[in-house]
């Protein structure tokens, strides 16, 4: 089996550290990870399927720190500029400009045109902070899962 890509979109807060705490609760809670939904179809929407916590796992893996298939579910997720496993960094800004003609891209922008995760290694993440007019409105965290 191979790494699968993903991407979350939220609400944008400067306080990156407390977003993805409540991403890894909200995805958690809604029981998308595996090995209750082992494929999870992206983008997630309010439509989309959330079979709920599946217990002892749920609390076994929160306990454990998380082994989730993508490093947005890991309990251990921190923040770095680099790439490297087990952290999210931002999109460099070269590759913003040269993707979407800005560094202060929309929403609808980076989800039009995902083809940064084509540079994206297995067990990596990363992060685009997205406009509108000129202010942050969300965050846009993608990456490749685990093998």
């Amino acid at each position: 089996m191979g790494a699968v890509p993903y991407w979350y979109t939220v609400n944008y807060r400067p306080d990156l550290n407390a977003v993805l705490a409540e991403l890894r609760e909200r995805e958690f809670r809604a029981g998308r990870y595996n090995p209750v939904m082992p494929f999870i179809d992206f983008p997630i929407t309010p439509a989309s399927p959330a079979p709920g916590p599946r217990a002892p796992y749920h609390r076994g893996c929160r306990r454990r720190g998380g082994r989730g298939r993508d490093p947005v579910h890991s309990g251990h997720l921190g923040r770095s500029r680099r790439t490297d496993f087990g952290v999210v960094s931002p999109l460099p800004p070269e590759v913003l400009q040269a993707l979407y003609g800005t560094t202060r891209p929309a929403l609808s922008a980076v989800e039009g045109s995902l083809e940064f995760l084509e540079e994206v290694e297995r067990g990596h993440a990363v992060y685009v902070v997205c406009y509108t007019g000129g202010t942050p409105t969300e965050l846009l965290f993608a990456g490749y899962s685990y093998d």
